[in-house]
């Protein structure tokens, strides 16, 4: 067994002997969490997928309700954030501070904007009674009222769960933006930035499996 010198200043934790091993054990870690993730929103994809088959014609009608352009720029946005946060990876791998502060900058930016712009379609579906939560009433003229309901209420939840992630996502690269100006996260202290990178793709993923299911299979 190794016998490392754990100071302060080192990124290796005490209870490791080396840094791959610690990297390891981090990127494992984030592995199996990402895995219950997986298994939490692969239930939410199963459960609209079923009620969907069953009430196809109800479920188009209400996605034509949502906000395609919305969805399509909001997608882009994400897309972005995806390619700024593996940017800020390699500026902390390869100790650009600079870029690193100004990358996660943007991408926290980018994050935002999608937060804001699913604010203005939550707000026009409430305007239009068609937010079915917390006892709201729901306004459909339409034939089948009941799936069609169920489907705004499936949008809320899988919608409403992501953009959840989104923001304890910013609240993450706002912590690693405030260590980046101190001058860390650079080189062998880079281990969060990565971590932070893997949550953040897993996150876009998602938005990428949502957008077509509520936005455009069979709806258009």
């Amino acid at each position: 067994m190794s016998h490392a010198i754990h100071t302060s200043a080192s990124p290796l934790a005490e209870q490791f002997d080396e840094l791959p091993q610690q990297h390891a054990a981090g990127e494992l870690g984030m592995w199996v969490f990402l895995g219950t993730e997986v298994m939490f929103f692969g239930g939410l994809f199963l459960a609209y997928t079923v009620y969907r088959i069953q009430n196809e014609a109800a479920f188009a009608a209400a996605s034509r309700q949502l906000d395609l352009a919305w969805g399509t720029i909001n997608t882009a946005v994400l897309l972005g954030s995806s390619l700024t946060m593996a940017l800020a990876v390699h500026a902390a791998e390869s100790r650009n501070r600079r870029w690193l502060s100004i990358l996660l900058l943007a991408t926290m930016g980018l994050g935002t904007a999608f937060i804001a712009i699913k604010g203005l379609e939550y707000r026009h579906k409430y305007e239009h009674g068609l937010m079915p939560l917390a006892a709201l009433p729901f306004k459909w003229s339409d034939p089948f009222p009941g799936p069609a309901k169920l489907f705004f209420q499936l949008y809320f939840l899988m919608t409403g769960v992501h953009a959840l992630h989104m923001l304890i996502g910013i609240a993450v690269l706002l912590w690693l933006l405030l260590k980046a100006r101190r001058g860390r996260l650079v080189g062998e202290f880079s281990a969060p930035v990565r971590m932070t990178g893997l949550y953040w793709h897993f996150v876009d993923i998602v938005w990428v499996w949502l957008f077509p299911l509520l936005y455009l299979i069979g709806a258009r």
